[in-house]
């Protein structure tokens, strides 16, 4: 399979970006399946004019297309942005000087696509004994590579770069329209409402699927065995919200822009769509190039860095060339109202906490339509990890995890739609009903797909209903996981080369471009 870079803008900037690390990864994928034998799933299929064929169940699920995740959707390129500003570290408040450049390019007027300008941070030592904030979008902060350090000095946990907007997504009164269907599956984009009136393509849409008693009793998550603080599920938490943006209108039939990763059912409730605004989500904003370090006191201790880079209430922006050490928490912490961020090539190293719950998540996604690529980490616990109630499309891609003190995968209550696409670890990936661990996790994710994944061992199970969770070309040992008699996932071509697409998130996108 060859993929035709020079057409396909997003395909140039992964060939661009990707590190050494992942470009000999692809290398060795591709020598090694050279020898193998190539298989296709049943699920997804390559047809004779090269595209893929998604074979549906008996309620016309598919696995959802994950191409038109993070930035912008790969409809544009990450850019690079012009430097306006340029700093030396000098040891004397560089902090306060960095978040002084800062301020002063949020008041500078933004170009037609949002971009203010960037500040350069020139090779040296910056002590940050707080946080650096950016509030304003269309501001870069640069460094030159590893050489241009950010020190988390001083005690106290907290975050050192944090880039967030404010407010939240407000429904637009009025505007609440019924679902008709009384299945939507999994995987389309297409289905049909009360009365299109008042709807026009580019509309951005909430689809709003509510929680109900009756799902949730035959999830069994109000039976889950009690534990420490073990809460059991109500239906006010469960009522989620997927963002989207009409792209058709066919009389009362619209299409959106990206699939459903939860089945919406008469049964439990259907489904509604509503208008919203989110007056005060920023975007195009990038951290770039850095290195960032945690002073620390012992191998334990917590009271010290522990996000790196915060991102949330933003959109369409990126992290990529980052690598983080000593931190107590992650590298990068997406937010609930993080929309299509880009996060590549980047490392998660060495983190210095406790090695018990609530630590060392070192790409934690929390929000949708996100993209990781081309990341590492190291002695993490959760490395490339989802929280709770995370509606999707989101894809963790070509990734590495080395020396992992827990699993990778949804993590929390409730995932939707997540493609974990060649991700090799040393530890375990697990799809599975969590129990009472936390405060009543349970069923950690829905519609998640591993995808010529490398583990250790792996726990993948169907929820009771709702949807299937599928290990497809998964190299791995399987086991039960935690809880017993739960029902089995979708395995197919366990510890069996040759899968094809070797990736599936690189033949969406390339399929996407046509």
């Amino acid at each position: 399979m060859k993929f035709k870079a020079k057409s396909h803008p997003y395909l140039q900037l992964i060939k661009r970006n990707f590190s050494g690390f992942v470009l000999c990864l692809i290398m060795m994928v591709i020598t090694h399946s050279g020898f193998a034998q190539q298989w296709e799933s049943q699920f997804v299929k390559i047809q004779s004019n090269g595209r893929l064929k998604y074979i549906a169940d008996k309620n016309k699920n598919i696995i959802p297309d994950f191409s038109r995740v993070g930035y912008h959707q790969n409809d544009k390129v990450i850019p690079d942005v012009k430097t306006v500003i340029v700093l030396s570290a000098t040891g004397d408040h560089d902090q306060e000087k960095i978040q002084q450049a800062i301020d002063d390019l949020a008041k500078k007027q933004p170009d037609e696509n949002g971009i203010r300008g960037a500040v350069l941070l020139k090779k040296g030592t910056y002590k940050i004994p707080g946080s650096l904030k950016i509030a304003t979008g269309g501001i870069v902060l640069r460094g030159e590579g590893d050489e241009t350090k950010l020190i988390a000095s001083g005690k106290g946990k907290r975050k050192t770069i944090m880039a967030s907007g404010s407010g939240r997504a407000n429904e637009i009164s009025g505007s609440r329209i019924k679902i008709t269907d009384h299945y939507v599956p999994v995987g389309t984009k297409s289905f049909t409402v009360a009365s299109s009136k008042g709807l026009k393509v580019g509309d951005q849409i909430m689809i709003y699927r509510p929680g109900t008693t009756k799902w949730i009793q035959d999830l069994k998550m109000d039976q889950i065995e009690p534990g420490t603080g073990t809460i059991q599920w109500t239906p006010a938490d469960y009522n989620l919200e997927f963002e989207r943006v009409i792209t058709s209108i066919q009389g009362d039939k619209i299409t959106i822009d990206n699939p459903i990763v939860m089945a919406m059912e008469d049964q439990y409730g259907g489904g509604e769509i509503y208008k919203y605004t989110f007056e005060g989500r920023i975007a195009e904003v990038g951290i770039e190039n850095l290195y960032l370090e945690s002073e620390y006191k012992g191998d334990t201790d917590e009271e010290h860095g522990w996000d790196a880079i915060s991102f949330n209430k933003i959109e369409n922006s990126w992290i990529k060339n980052v690598t983080s050490r000593y931190f107590g928490y992650s590298c990068v912490n997406l937010g609930h109202d993080s929309k299509q961020i880009t996060v590549m090539d980047s490392k998660c190293l060495a983190p210095k906490s406790q090695i018990i719950g609530g630590r060392r998540y070192s790409f934690n996604n929390d929000g949708q339509l996100n993209l990781f690529m081309g990341c590492y980490a190291s002695e993490g616990r959760h490395d490339y990890v989802t929280g709770a109630k995370v509606c999707g499309p989101n894809v963790f891609y070509n990734c590495k995890s080395e020396n992992a003190k827990a699993d990778i995968g949804p993590h929390h209550r409730w995932a939707m739609g997540t493609l974990y696409d060649n991700i090799i670890t040393d530890g375990e990936i697990n799809i599975q009903d969590r129990g009472n661990w936390g405060t009543g996790h349970g069923w950690s994710g829905v519609n998640q797909v591993l995808w010529n994944c490398t583990a250790a061992k792996a726990a993948v199970q169907n929820p009771y209903v709702s949807g299937k969770n599928y290990a497809i070309g998964l190299k791995a040992k399987k086991y039960n996981g935690r809880l017993k008699g739960r029902p089995d996932g979708i395995w197919e071509g366990q510890n069996k080369a040759g899968l094809n697409p070797q990736s599936l998130y690189l033949k969406q996108v390339e399929e996407s471009k046509k």
